[in-house]
């Protein structure tokens, strides 16, 4: 694996024009976000050009761009809002600490190989988490888009302040963010290949403010600095370091979430194979750098990475091109976004907030699953009005308890105490008649397919409900995975019928199976010459050891052509 991300030249063209496009709808989602967040505006143009650059240059996957995006504006806005709360003097330093951290989390996690295993959830909590994330995006831009400061108190803080805020709304910028809405919901799609409908909203809102709305007092972004973003040393304070620590754990997740599966949608694109654990490296020192220097907190778009290769990009080029176009305006144009009303950015940030909703699953989840639905509104509810954590871990909590339930329950069909021929248990012509020999005396266990903690309680009913039988048989044979729970009811079972001088063969069990086993003692309660490859073999030994008990010769099997006898 390469340190730097794969770029050539063999694909210049394409990769510059990618790049261009990929800045053009960049820049007013930079805007918005930084001034969604508390930050400023500043801050979300240093987030795209930092995060930009070092996410594409150390990234595993060469059309990913990465940027602000709207989950983690959300969570940052809540990060900001509580320091600065706690200590208004450095809660903002200490925020942008919380991204160092975040970046630094997602490096660890790159380097422990965790990327796989990052987007295994339940896709009914993810899509709850995401659309959660988009209502509050959605909330949190209702007193900007009527004219008012966002209240303190996030969410909740918004909806009880709404009706005053309705109240005492502002027409002209009420206006404003109708008509960025406007634009953004009804342009047709033909014409966005050619301009980027935020780019328009962002320009058009603008003229509109400095001619129609000129005499209003309008509320606007104000200026911005121009030159490189100062220096940002991490600021801890003793009584938030507990706080700031998990804040930056749920900011690295989520910068993996985000980053990870808006990967999955670009290899769909591409039809290639990213690097998972190589990206969330890159999206670690990506913010790591841009909060060093008072930058949001980034993850892979899905709107810039599907323009990007759209429009060409193929390799990182695309995404370092994106990010110089980004720094050229940071050095030496902000000043001319200083008479964009937050209105309009309001407007793109509640657009992005709609687009976040899975409305593809919402309008049909109560048709799949009654469950997955339940889980999809519990996790969105718990988004919006408790804590994103809390979501995401209840969530996955549930979701895998069902599953987990609904897999124990095929399982246990799986698990079957024998002492003739069973037709659901595939058993040869040999097993059949040696079964049909034992007359009854030879009980076999049966067990079939992986075996995790959900199947003891089966194993259970079933040892306890066996009946009296001279000869047990545990056969293993079509076993692939023995979870400890299940077998240590197993063990239960055969030291039973050891006790009760019942004599246990083995049959079957091999590799980590038998591995086991043997860690966890089972097989002190069987002799060495009872472990046995296969059923057949062990159902032979049992009718030798019937036949030497009752002191007769062993009888011989009639069994099909091509068959072995006993």
């Amino acid at each position: 694996m390469g340190i730097t991300n794969r770029i050539n030249f063999r694909n210049v063209r394409g990769d510059v024009f990618g790049g261009v496009t990929a800045a053009v709808i960049a820049l007013p989602m930079a805007l918005a976000f930084g001034v969604a967040s508390g930050a400023g505006a500043a801050s979300g143009l240093y987030g795209a050009v930092i995060v930009g650059f070092f996410a594409a240059l150390f990234g595993g996957t060469p059309t990913l761009i990465s940027e602000p995006t709207g989950p983690m504006t959300v969570v940052f806005t809540a990060v900001i809002a509580q320091l600065v709360a706690s200590d208004p003097e450095n809660g903002l330093a200490m925020a942008f600490t919380v991204v160092m951290l975040a970046g630094l989390f997602q490096i660890i996690f790159g380097f422990l190989k965790l990327g796989r295993y990052v987007t295994l959830m339940p896709y009914p909590v993810i899509s709850g988490f995401m659309s959660g994330i988009g209502v509050i995006l959605i909330i949190l831009q209702l007193g900007p888009f009527l004219g008012h400061a966002t209240p303190k108190g996030g969410v909740v803080g918004t909806l009880t302040n709404l009706p005053q805020m309705v109240s005492t709304l502002d027409p002209a910028e009420v206006a404003l963010g109708v008509f960025a809405l406007a634009v953004l919901f009804l342009m047709p799609k033909r014409f966005s290949r050619w301009v980027p409908p935020q780019l328009l909203v962002l320009v058009a809102g603008t003229l509109l403010a400095l001619t129609v709305f000129s005499g209003a007092e309008l509320r606007l972004i104000g200026e911005i600095p121009t030159g490189l973003p100062s220096l940002q040393l991490p600021v801890f304070s003793a009584d938030q370091l507990r706080v700031m620590l998990v804040d930056g754990l749920v900011l690295g997740m989520l910068g993996c979430i985000d980053a990870l599966l808006t990967a999955m949608i670009a290899d769909s694109i591409t039809r290639t194979q990213s690097d998972a654990n190589k990206e969330l490296i890159g999206q670690g020192i990506g913010n790591m750098m841009s909060g060093l220097f008072g930058g949001m907190p980034g993850a892979g778009a899905t709107m810039g990475t599907v323009v990007n290769i759209q429009a060409g990009g193929k390799t990182a080029l695309s995404g370092l091109v994106r990010a110089g176009i980004l720094l050229v305006v940071v050095l030496w144009a902000a000043p001319l976004t200083r008479t964009i009303p937050l209105a309009v950015l309001a407007g793109i940030a509640v657009k992005v907030g709609f687009d976040i909703l899975d409305w593809s699953f919402l309008k049909r989840a109560h048709q799949v699953s009654w469950k997955g639905t339940a889980i999809m509104y519990g996790v969105m509810s718990l988004t919006v009005f408790v804590d994103l954590i809390v979501a995401v871990g209840v969530g996955v909590f549930i979701a895998n308890i069902l599953t987990i339930d609904r897999l124990s329950k095929l399982q246990s069909d799986q698990v079957k105490a024998i002492t003739d021929f069973d037709e659901d248990v595939p058993m040869s012509a040999e097993d059949k008649a040696l079964m049909d020999q034992a007359n009854g005396r030879v009980l076999m266990f049966h067990l079939s397919g992986p075996m995790i903690f959900g199947v003891a309680r089966a194993i259970s009913q079933e040892h306890t409900a066996m009946d009296a039988h001279d000869i047990l048989i545990v056969d293993l044979q079509d076993v692939p995975h023995l979870g400890v729970t299940a077998a240590l009811a197993l063990e239960n079972a055969i030291q039973d019928a050891s006790d009760a001088g019942r004599p246990v063969f083995l049959s079957g069990a091999r590799g980590k199976t038998l591995k086991r086993l043997e860690k966890l003692g089972t097989l002190r309660f069987v002799p060495p010459e009872h472990l046995l490859e296969n059923r057949t073999a062990a159902l032979k030994s049992a009718l030798r050891l019937l036949a030497a008990r009752d002191g007769v010769e062993p009888p011989r099997i009639a069994v099909e052509p091509g068959t072995a006898a006993l």
